[in-house]
């Protein structure tokens, strides 16, 4: 079965907490809402389950329809009905991002710049030092726990959000965890840089062809990640017998752009912070070279 609350949360990050490499440990995130309720974002940084190290890929210029359906929504916890059209994740139908570009990293390497809980300090910490950052956590959330404290910051009650991953084609010991249209991300928005930054993670033991309703690995298929630049492209939209315009000057995407030359220095972000070498996102998948031919949809 499905997780039985999905939704998203959004908050400001006001503190962080790294839990090293023994057991099962996370990157934990202190957070809060516009009323003051607190809330932690336990992110799992290693897998309960060979290969040990996760899955990773951020996007520094994250760019995609979802977070204009996030627009409007309240802040705090936000419960997600299932299914797409909303402002959903899903790593596999979802077109969110080129799972060929995820990359590994270990959970914690002593030296700076290694390992994943590194990676996620670097944007969640500039998160937390910009007041008006929010960061849109998707996962199941746990709590409220009225008599609890949380056990990683204090606050009463004890409330948040875990399972920030992919939450499809899992191995038979956590398949009933499995579903569609409920995966689990970290999307952080900078408002004063109109940019998105979104972090997404799986664990390598997931398939990547799963039961469109269901969410269970398909049976029989290779459920391994597609090859760089394999993967379909799905046609959502296209418009009949459109009005005819005059010919615009703007140049269009089968041109060749005029050389521009670039204002922002080598290895820094669109937010303003230098980016370590290591977490520099994988370039975004190319665009298909032009054809006379009309595209075709594919599943």
């Amino acid at each position: 079965m499905p997780l039985k609350a999905y939704g998203v949360l959004i908050t400001r990050a006001v503190d962080t907490r790294r839990e090293g490499a023994a057991g099962t440990p996370h990157y934990q995130i202190h957070l809060t809402d516009d009323s003051g309720t607190h809330f932690r974002a336990a992110v799992n940084v290693l897998s309960a389950e060979q290969p040990s190290e996760l899955l990773y890929l951020v996007s520094e210029d994250f760019q995609h329809p979802v977070t204009a359906r996030l627009e409007g929504l309240p802040s705090g916890w936000n419960t997600l009905l299932p299914g797409p059209g909303g402002p959903n994740l899903d790593f596999v139908r979802g077109n969110l991002f080129d799972p060929a570009q995820l990359r590994t990293l270990p959970p914690d390497a002593s030296g700076p710049d290694n390992d994943l809980a590194d990676l996620l300090d670097h944007y969640v910490r500039r998160a937390v030092d910009d007041p008006d950052a929010r960061l849109y956590v998707f996962g199941e959330r746990f709590g409220p726990e009225p008599t609890v404290k949380d056990k990683v910051f204090g606050f009463l009650p004890g409330n948040g959000v875990h399972d920030i991953h992919m939450n499809q084609g899992n191995s038979r010991r956590f398949s009933g965890d499995d579903g569609v249209w409920q995966d689990g991300g970290l999307l952080i928005h900078f408002p004063a840089q109109s940019r998105w930054v979104g972090i997404f993670l799986a664990f390598q033991s997931q398939s990547w062809h799963t039961d469109d309703t269901t969410g269970h690995t398909l049976e029989g298929t290779d459920g391994s990640r597609p090859d760089p630049g394999s993967r379909p492209v799905r046609v959502v939209a296209a418009l009949v017998n459109p009005v005819a315009r005059r010919p615009s000057r703007r140049a269009s995407p089968c041109s060749t752009p005029r050389p521009t030359r670039s204002t922002r220095p080598a290895g820094t972000s669109g937010t303003g912070s230098a980016t370590p070498a290591r977490y520099r996102p994988a370039p975004s998948p190319r665009v298909p070279p032009c054809s006379s031919r009309s595209p075709t949809a594919s599943n």
